[in-house]
């Protein structure tokens, strides 16, 4: 099932090194439509090219993963499952547990048992204690709508378009912490982390007019203004809090020079890197990586 690309990962002694899954892109392209920015078409008609330029910027990404001390595994891609890279969707995880996704879209349902796969050889493997699956009722797809906040020891579960709202108490039980519900209001951002990524120093970066009026005052409820980074429209386009961020690293597609000024104000170090073949599909740097090493209490000296 998994297999390590190159370069290979470091390993840090005496600390908690972060550690994702991810799938390499052979058989990834714009098959269907299940969101706004997928154009089959469009995509066929440049097929080779866009082909090309996935593979190249998945390679990138995760090279500048492994150069900064990220663990990476790597699940063998699947022929006809083109939305596998997107291993953001495969779960939620958190202290070593993980709950399986349910897709709503029956284009993504045959992904379910790869996922499952994957996670339970992670078990085998130690990186995890318990694999779990969904009540069969409720959809819920991973950490793309269910993002861990550190600071606040809470989820933020993104309702609506893929997720059920019913949900949040599953996901409340079967962890022992809050799930912050968000309700997600325009079709574009059909996942909470096209349009929402909690820092790792408690930050937000959000754009508000992916979310109705009673989730942006939960935001307001819960973050203060000074932790809140307000996405223009042009860099929440661009799916610009699709990042990846640990430690003090941020990566991302694409970053406005405002957004940048904003972001190393604060002291992060960010990095740009292109991931348009991804966006043709609605994804970015987020959606290709599932963060399996979240945990509750902080770690000695995380990466």
């Amino acid at each position: 099932m998994f297999r390590t690309g190159r370069p290979q990962s470091i390993d840090l002694p005496l600390q908690r090194q972060t550690h994702f899954l991810m799938c390499q892109p052979h058989h990834f392209g714009v098959k269907y439509s299940i969101n706004p920015w997928m154009d089959p078409d469009a995509w066929a008609a440049k097929a080779c090219y866009f082909t090309g330029a996935a593979d190249l910027q998945w390679q990138t990404l995760y090279e500048l993963l492994v150069a900064r001390g990220v663990k990476v595994e790597i699940i063998r891609p699947v022929p006809d499952l083109p939305d596998l890279v997107f291993t953001a969707n495969a779960a939620v995880i958190l202290d070593r547990k993980a709950l399986l996704t349910r897709f709503r879209h029956r284009e993504r349902r045959p992904e379910e048992p790869v996922f499952a796969r994957a996670l339970r050889k992670l078990k085998l493997q130690g990186a995890l204690d318990l694999v779990a699956d969904l009540p069969k009722s409720l959809v819920l797809e991973g950490a793309g709508d269910c993002i861990w906040d550190k600071k606040r020891s809470h989820f933020w579960l993104g309702f609506g378009p893929r997720s059920d709202l019913a949900s949040q108490h599953v996901v409340t039980d079967f962890f022992g912490v809050g799930c912050v519900p968000l309700e997600l209001a325009d079709p574009r951002f059909y996942h909470l982390d096209t349009a929402f990524c909690p820092l790792p120093n408690g930050e937000i970066i959000y754009y508000p007019d992916a979310f109705t009026s009673a989730a942006r005052r939960a935001i307001n409820e819960w973050v203060p203004r000074t932790e809140q980074i307000i996405l223009s429209e042009n860099d929440a386009m661009e799916l610009a809090a699709n990042s990846v961020s640990f430690g003090q690293h941020i990566l991302l597609s694409s970053c406005s020079q405002k957004l940048r000024s904003q972001l190393d104000e604060r002291h992060y170090t960010v990095v740009a890197t292109p991931l348009h073949a991804f966006l043709r599909s609605g994804g970015s740097a987020c959606c290709l990586t599932l963060r399996i090493d979240h945990s509750i209490e902080p770690a000695l000296a995380a990466t």
